[in-house]
This record gives structure tokens, sequence and C-alpha cells, in this order.
């Protein structure tokens, strides 16, 4: 006899979003290529400067170009080998301890930015 049941993948969860307290709005961006492979919960920022005005980096408070302010949060593992088309959390209510940031940049520096775009982060423990 056939079996009856197959097992055709699993679910881990990643712990990024915190709960659906706050509407979970998303966008598509224009990565700019080159960053390599950009993980689920990268936060970016808008390039606003120069040839590659309108396309997202990720946030580094120290850069000038504009992609220094926090935008969104990258909704899927990304490969930049070239400028893609993503989908980014405009937002949600997100773990901050799963939020990636270029520099030596924290959620901390971005907070205040980040929930003035209606992103809100809280320390989530983990399942």
């Amino acid at each position: 006899m056939a079996e009856l049941v197959q097992n055709l993948g699993s679910f881990v969860p990643d712990n990024l979003i915190v709960d659906g307290s706050v509407p979970i709005l998303t966008k598509a961006v224009k990565l700019g290529a080159g960053q390599g492979a950009l993980k689920r919960g990268t936060v970016l920022g808008k390039i606003t400067t120069g040839t590659t005005s309108g396309q997202y980096v990720v946030v580094n408070s120290t850069n000038t170009d504009g992609s220094g302010n926090a935008d969104c949060i990258l909704a899927d593992d990304v490969d930049t080998a070239t400028s893609v088309v993503a989908v980014a959390y405009t937002s949600g209510h997100f773990n901050r301890k799963a939020l990636v940031f270029g520099g030596s940049d924290t959620a901390d520096t971005h907070e205040a930015r980040l929930r003035e775009l209606g992103i809100f982060l809280s320390d989530n423990v983990p399942y």
C-alpha cells in the first residue's frame, strides 16, 4: 500500500516578527548590486543622491547618500550579485535582536526613525 502521509518540508520560525498588533505592510524595493547575500531582517536605507538614487542598501548611519536613514526591513533572503527587486516590510512589530544593520549600527541607532515609519521593535523571546 502506498504511503498516505508524506513530509513535504518543514517550517523553522526565524523570530523576526513579534506579532500582528501592528499591520504588516510591504513594498517592492530595488536593491543595489554588489552587496552580497542579504538576510531576511536586514534594515535598508534608500540612496537619495547620485546615479544610484532610488536604490536600497544595508542601512549604515555613516553613509551620506541618504542610505544612513532606515527605511524598511528586507522580507526575504536575497542575493545581490546583480541589482534585483525584492520585498521589504514598511510597517509591523519586529524583534530587535533579529535585525541586521550595516557598520556598527544597532537597533538603538535607528529605533526612533523606524517608529516614525510605523515599524516597532521589541525584545522577543525565541521559541
